[in-house]
């Protein structure tokens, strides 16, 4: 028992991903958790790219680990999120790396454990724009619905980074996603960064076309868009319900990539996906749920040394350090 005891202090030390346990031990250890038996608080904003959270609870996926989950709607946009995992009135959640880095690596108390999907937004112009490259936009107005700071600008940013464009070269208009396309067809700004599938029947129409992309370009479309976050008290007391709750959460990701009909039906059913059945399910087998986590840890290093290039990440901090700060892919199967 002294054995185990020093072994689970180490672990605890070490961080759960150094530390693999038998199922015995995993058992064990888990029954003195504070979280054992205590229902766990889902943060989950609805929507499509978090729909994991949703059919991990209703498929079960919770269950099959002897978890007691509450899926909570989440409220108050972005800021409310991190304010809510970061003060633990919510044990898990997610949403885009591009929301979440900043404030984790500022001291928000956030650990990220698993990716959720890759894909989702992309920056886009008129049609009949005479804008070609992300050059063209260099002096102009790129609208960004979710505000200054937030996702839409930070993908944004990484996107003119990546083509050797100083973003500070671009000016930035906040416009809600439908007043943004109405003021792009009047000229009153020039590209606009929208999620993919609010912005297909754009697509679809003719209306509008992609510049540059999360979902289908080169550079990005193997990354992680959004990620699994776990409030750091949370995950300091309890390494083995964390563990059970990443790998609920990637079996039911496996299972949705298998089942992509049956899980758009569940999440709409639920109200937990809106817009046309087809159109969601089109838009829903351009993300990968599956992505790994050695993608995940090299979107995080990616973006950290973008976020550092621009300003948003005191350059002079060590991204490797940040990086062991604000990521562990816990041990899943021992």
């Amino acid at each position: 028992m002294k054995k185990f005891l020093v072994a689970l202090f180490c672990a605890a030390l070490m961080g759960a991903s150094a530390f693999a346990m038998t199922k015995e031990e995993e058992d064990a250890a888990w029954k003195k958790e504070p979280a054992c038996g205590r229902v766990i608080k889902i943060g989950y904003n609805g929507g499509l790219c978090l729909g994991t959270f949703g059919i991990a609870q209703l498929k079960g996926f919770y269950e099959a680990e002897g978890l007691k989950t509450e899926v909570v709607r989440m409220s108050g946009g972005s800021s409310g999120q991190i304010d809510a995992i970061g003060t633990g009135k919510v044990d898990v959640t997610g949403d885009h790396i591009a929301t979440m880095l900043v404030p984790a690596v500022n001291g928000v108390r956030v650990k990220f454990t698993t990716g959720i999907h890759s894909g989702c937004k992309s920056l886009y112009v008129p049609a009949d724009s005479p804008i070609k490259t992300t050059a063209d936009l260099v002096g102009k107005y790129v609208a960004i619905p979710d505000g200054i700071g937030g996702s839409d600008q930070n993908i944004s940013m990484r996107f003119f980074n990546h083509d050797k464009i100083d973003p500070r070269q671009i000016k930035w208009k906040v416009a809600e996603a439908g007043i943004a396309v109405m003021a792009m067809k009047k000229g009153e700004v020039q590209a606009a960064l929208l999620g993919d599938q609010f912005a297909k029947k754009f697509l679809d129409s003719g209306e509008l076309r992609i510049l540059r992309s999360l979902t289908f370009d080169e550079d990005f479309k193997q990354e992680a868009c959004c990620i699994h976050a776990v409030n750091l008290d949370f995950y300091n007391e309890n390494p083995v319900t964390v563990k059970k709750l990443t790998r609920a959460h990637e079996a039911a990701s496996a299972w949705m990539m298998e089942h992509p009909e049956e899980a758009v039906n569940t999440l709409q059913a639920n109200k937990w996906a809106a817009g046309d059945p087809k159109l969601v399910l089109e838009i829903f087998k351009t993300y990968n749920f599956g992505i790994d986590d050695k993608a995940t840890e090299a979107t995080l290093r990616s973006t950290i040394d973008d976020y550092k290039s621009f300003g948003m990440i005191d350059a002079k901090k060590d991204t490797e350090e940040l990086i062991r700060k604000v990521w562990d892919p816990v041990v899943k199967n021992d």
